[in-house]
């Protein structure tokens, strides 16, 4: 799903979605990078680069922000556990959407039906487009960034999306790209659409920004 050819760096930038200067690499030069480069990259320099119309660009950190992602994969293994209608995989299960495309929700899950003759791919960035994807938004995320994005997967024929946003609390899902629903903390979403019978708590999940281990809890009252 290739943007019309950026003539000027600005134009690429934009295209990117006006993503923070420091997450473009330049080399290889914006647009000429490929699959070989983001293999390269995450096993010399452990850092994990999307691939956007050929440019690399790396994915945004945030530490809050992965133990969201972890407590979602770690309740969808074990929904899958008692519905083993598939796999979950997080940012290191990158998938390439198209020739010059490859990106790495932070969560995603793939149907056995997506998977050639029900088997595990091989290949460590393989052709394959997940049932449905999670981001959860970190500081460095931009609104066009995340635009391009949703409308990568829904044309590559991923079904829902999510967008999870640590910081004001809320929790937006996708069945398409124009009608997003948005949840506040406390409010329940069920998953009938691609997992039946899975339901996610808005406010467990945001709950667990704000825990903390009972014994040091009780440390601090003596």
């Amino acid at each position: 799903m290739s943007i019309a050819y950026a003539a000027t760096w600005e134009q690429r930038w934009e295209d990117l979605g006006k993503v923070p200067m420091e997450r473009i690499r330049t080399d290889p030069p914006p647009g000429q990078a490929t699959l070989e480069d983001v293999v390269r990259l995450r096993e010399t320099e452990r850092r994990l680069f999307e691939l956007v119309d050929g440019t690399l660009v790396e994915k945004a950190p945030g530490w809050r922000e992965s133990l969201l992602a972890g407590v979602i994969i770690h309740w969808l293994n074990n929904y899958l556990d008692q519905h083993p209608l598939g796999v979950a995989t997080g940012a290191d299960g990158m998938t390439r959407l198209f020739d010059d495309t490859i990106r790495g929700p932070d969560v995603a899950f793939v149907n056995w039906n997506r998977l050639p003759g029900g088997q595990l791919p091989s290949q460590p960035i393989p052709d394959l487009v997940p049932n449905f994807v999670v981001e959860v938004l970190s500081v460095s995320n931009t609104y066009s960034e995340m635009s391009r994005k949703r409308r990568e997967y829904f044309h590559a024929g991923v079904e829902m999306m999510w967008l999870v946003h640590p910081r004001e609390r809320t929790f937006t899902y996708y069945l398409d790209t124009l009608h997003p629903v948005t949840l506040r903390e406390g409010e329940t979403l069920k998953l009938d659409q691609v997992l039946p019978g899975w339901e996610i708590n808005t406010g467990e999940l945001f709950g667990r920004l704000d825990g903390r281990a009972a014994g040091n809890a009780e440390e601090t009252t003596r």
